[in-house]
């Protein structure tokens, strides 16, 4: 007989702000144009280029703490996140890795059960990446990629959910509360067709009853509640297979 697990989930959330200029410089966030056409030095990495903070960015991230009952960090400050991404031109993301501008928020979601409090870790403030079109159908398909970094240095903030949620209806149900944030303070027009507003979801599963979760298995980038519903509901699925055949689920 099968054991009976219990879902965890976290979601980060990735919310395009609604600034009409970059977090570090002044080229427009227009979404579109051809490419490479809404880049200057210092969002395409030049060396000796220097950022300077967009000040609404700052504006928008306090808002958006505040609405959602997080402490405003008095003193916060950016760093670099080192990494090599193809569209990123600088080989590093300026983010805010050690003092975020919000923490320890949270808010209230309808559940089956009624409500549930689900708390916000923090909110921090970093830029976007740009963006690679391939030639072909897919990736594993094309000879050739082009980079397009009109996206690079687009403002973010990247809401971190704790690990609160249940289900792939809870999930969905923080997002859609989310959204309706955002969209009532008027920091990101939320079109998540295009990218504005999407998520990463951190999933995981441990047997019923149990204080120590399990390891978690993250699936990037869904742009869409229907996906994210999908996605956790088609993981937690896999991850179940996977341990009662005596395997480990593998971060």
């Amino acid at each position: 007989m099968s054991k009976v697990y219990e879902t965890v989930i976290g979601l980060e959330v990735h919310v395009e702000l609604a600034s009409k200029t970059k977090i570090f410089c002044g080229c427009s966030t227009a979404f579109g144009g051809a490419p490479n056409s809404h880049t200057c030095p210092v969002c395409t990495g030049m060396p000796g280029s220097l950022p300077v903070l967009n000040k609404q960015v700052v504006e928008y991230a306090i808002a958006v703490g505040l609405a959602t009952n997080c402490s405003i960090t008095q003193y916060c400050k950016f760093d670099r996140k080192n990494y090599f991404y193809p569209d990123n031109p600088q080989n590093y993301q300026i983010s805010q890795l050690y003092l975020p501008i919000c923490r320890n928020g949270g808010g209230e979601i309808e559940t089956a059960a009624g409500k549930k409090t689900v708390g916000i870790h923090e909110i921090h403030m970093e830029e976007d990446a740009g963006k690679l079109n391939h030639s072909g159908a897919t990736i594993s398909t094309s000879d050739s990629s082009a980079v397009d970094y009109n996206r690079a240095g687009v403002p973010l903030i990247e809401i971190v959910s704790e690990p609160d949620m249940r289900s792939a209806a809870e999930a969905r149900a923080y997002m859609e509360n989310l959204k309706a944030i955002l969209e009532y303070t008027d920091v990101c027009d939320c079109k998540m067709q295009e990218g504005s507003l999407r998520c990463d979801a951190n999933i995981s599963i441990m047997p019923e009853g149990a204080k120590e979760f399990g390891t978690r298995a993250e699936i990037k980038n869904l742009n869409s509640f229907r996906a994210l519903e999908r996605a956790i509901s088609y993981e937690v699925e896999r991850q179940k297979e996977v341990l009662e055949d005596g395997g480990h689920v593998v971060q």
